[in-house]
């Protein structure tokens, strides 16, 4: 496949998609019922951004929240940390996720490397959420009481999830493809009360027993008093756990599904941050804040309808997890799926987006830029007949992965390449199914986020790679992190740079035409496939070893280049980096935290470069491997040992060529 230039148009929406489209039903019911009129996506964002409070309520009564008190005000201020949405008004995420539920209809289709295809109605879903919510609260589980899970993407979890959120529990999951320190560091910040969890899973053909995990959890997570245990691979048996209980015994018996009612911002879920600089950030995400968001972003922008089938490729571990769990509350059918990618081959996915007769597939920019790399081409081995969307996130998608997709999948087809974030768990900016998708490009930023690009001096770019920043709040930023005494984690991981202003870490930029290009993580978070994880963890790994004096590990996925992750290693006087050692290394991290961040290759340095109070220069040292010159990416003044630096300039130069 020939070069893609950037910008080049590659589908074109036609007058009926344009008619058809969720965003110009809601243009159509604005004029109608507001008498407001605008002529373009640009100008809507404009005044959704400019008039925000009037934006909001305006989704709120379009997309038919129900609250059984209603709310005294849409936004208490625009002061960021500490606005306040939908003063007074009290409901259940859960019960929007049944509101339009057809009881014989699909609520979830399935299927996972472990076990066949499977449908589930709505009918059952609800039957099944109710009972498990009864048992909860049977046993003490009461509205803010954290539940956790350790599960993969299965009708189980779902379950799980409804059943907490109907009863005011808040909700918290990791994926088992995370080992025990990550799973540990994360679930004990939040003194869980009940644990769901997985006897083992399947992965690219290999079973995986996580008895030991679990054994670890609740040994090492004290106030969990009770395990539900879901047998889905039957490595073992539920008696060789204590205090745990079998998923089929809390099914067993006949409840009614009952919403408690709580305030708009009372806490929904729990998500995680990489844990850059420590543990992993506790960001929780409210009950209200959360539906409204879903509904603008999946109703209004992204064009989901309740005839829709809506599959993402996505681990619990990851947001687009919960995004997915959105698609309920428009109504559609959700498609789940558990295991590899590309086991047995590249095909799986696309044969499942067949049997399942999937209408919107979502899945991650490095996916994509696999089959291409492999040369797999879906549309000559499958029918796709149902498919008409296609959604990339997770990272860059490049233009040549754009043409793909229109030359081996479908050239009929919509695709969005988004960019959003866990802290927001939602999109900032992302595609428009009324207007044309070039190659590369971002067609918008999203309704109701007044995204700009900022230079380090807090000055807005037009035109230029600057820092990705909010400036005004949104419905689904978090309501604060967990046990973050005086708000300090949160202001200094959002607004320490530009106060009162949300930095979130990206390059962005913006266009006259209001499209946007993302150019990756301006820190040093590392993310691989949309699983994100913070150096300090794979740091406590790798420097428990012996040999292993300290460590430096770089993400250098930017602007939609392949994924490369080094790491590099100060080893202890007179210890070779031998193949031994390198593969104790990576099975270190991939035991303890998961595959996906082994790293691509290890280096032996004498230093790792250090500013004058110690700390690692991880985005300097980024700067400098992705080709940007000395002077502009860091002060040899402010660095402990200067010299350092020479290695990473000349291994930078040698991966230039």
């Amino acid at each position: 496949m020939s070069t893609t230039i950037d910008g080049k148009i590659l589908w074109q929406p036609t007058e009926e998609n344009i008619a058809n489209s969720n965003i110009t039903r809601f243009k159509n019911w604005l004029k109608v019922h507001k008498q407001l009129e605008f002529a373009s996506v640009q100008e809507l964002w404009k005044w959704s951004t400019d008039e925000l409070e009037t934006f909001w309520a305006y989704v709120w009564e379009y997309g038919g929240v129900k609250a059984s008190t209603p709310y005294k005000e849409v936004l208490s201020s625009r002061t960021m940390p500490g606005a306040q949405w939908f003063n007074g008004a009290h409901l259940n995420y859960a019960e929007h996720s049944f509101h339009k539920a057809i009881p014989a209809k699909p609520a979830l289709i399935f299927q996972s490397e472990h076990k066949g295809y499977a449908e589930i109605s709505w009918g059952e879903l609800e039957r099944k959420t109710a009972a498990v919510a009864q048992y909860l609260k049977d046993h003490g589980v009461t509205k803010g009481d954290r539940v956790v899970a350790y599960m993969p993407n299965l009708p189980e979890t779902v379950i799980a999830f409804l059943a907490c959120a109907s009863i005011g529990a808040i909700w918290s999951s990791c994926s088992p493809d995370f080992g025990a320190n990550s799973v540990i560091d994360r679930f004990k910040q939040l003194d869980p009360v009940f644990l769901f969890a997985i006897d083992g899973y399947q992965y690219n053909g290999q079973l995986h027993n996580k008895k030991d995990v679990i054994e670890r959890i609740q040994r090492e997570v004290p106030s969990i008093r009770e395990t539900i245990l879901y047998s889905y691979t039957e490595c073992f048996g539920i008696t060789e756990l204590p205090n745990t209980t079998s998923w089929e015994t809390v099914l067993d018996r006949d409840a009614e599904l009952f919403f408690e009612q709580v305030p708009f911002d009372h806490p929904l879920w729990i998500l995680y941050s990489s844990g850059t600089t420590g543990l992993p950030k506790p960001i929780v995400q409210g009950h209200g804040g959360i539906l409204i968001d879903q509904i603008k972003t999946l109703m209004i922008e992204q064009n989901l309808t309740e005839h829709d089938r809506m599959f993402w490729f996505t681990t619990t571990g990851w947001m687009m997890w919960n995004l997915l769990l959105g698609g309920l509350v428009v109504g559609s059918t959700i498609v789940l799926y558990d295991g590899s990618p590309s086991y047995p081959n590249l095909g799986v996915l696309w044969d499942y987006v067949d049997k399942s007769e999937t209408t919107m597939f979502g899945t991650s920019a490095a996916y994509i830029d696999v089959c291409m790399k492999f040369g797999f081409k879906p549309n000559e081995h499958f029918q796709l007949t149902n498919l008409h969307s296609i959604l990339a996130t997770a990272s860059p998608l490049t233009a040549n992965a754009f043409t793909w997709v229109y030359e081996n999948v479908k050239d009929d087809i919509w695709l969005a390449s988004t960019s959003g974030g866990t802290d927001v768990c939602t999109a900032f900016v992302g595609g428009s199914p009324v207007l044309p998708v070039r190659a590369g490009i971002i067609p918008t930023r999203a309704l109701g986020v007044k995204v700009e690009s900022y230079d380090d001096n807090g000055k807005p770019l037009s035109n230029e790679v600057g820092e990705l920043v909010v400036t005004a709040p949104m419905p689904s930023m978090p309501l604060f992190l967990w046990n973050d005494k005086g708000n300090e984690r949160y202001l200094d991981s959002y607004f320490e740079m530009y106060p009162g202003v949300w930095r979130h870490g990206d390059w962005i930029q913006i266009n006259d035409d209001g499209s946007c290009v993302i150019y990756g993580r301006s820190d040093s978070t590392i993310n691989r496939s949309g699983l994100r994880m913070g150096t300090s963890e794979i740091y406590k790994i790798v420097e428990a070893i012996p040999e292993i004096m300290e460590s430096l590990i770089i993400d250098l996925e930017y602007s939609g280049k392949e994924s490369f992750l080094p790491l590099f290693v100060v080893l202890k006087q007179d210890v070779p980096l031998t193949e031994e050692l390198k593969q104790t290394i990576n099975s270190r991290i991939r035991e303890n935290l998961s595959p996906r961040f082994v790293p691509d290759a290890i280096h032996a340095i004498s230093e790792v470069p250090k500013t004058l109070n110690g700390k690692k220069l991880e985005v300097p040292v980024r700067k400098i491997l992705l080709g940007k010159d000395l002077d502009s990416s860091l002060n040899r003044d402010a660095m402990a040992n200067p010299a350092s630096v020479q290695y990473f300039i000349d291994f930078a130069d040698a991966l230039q060529q």
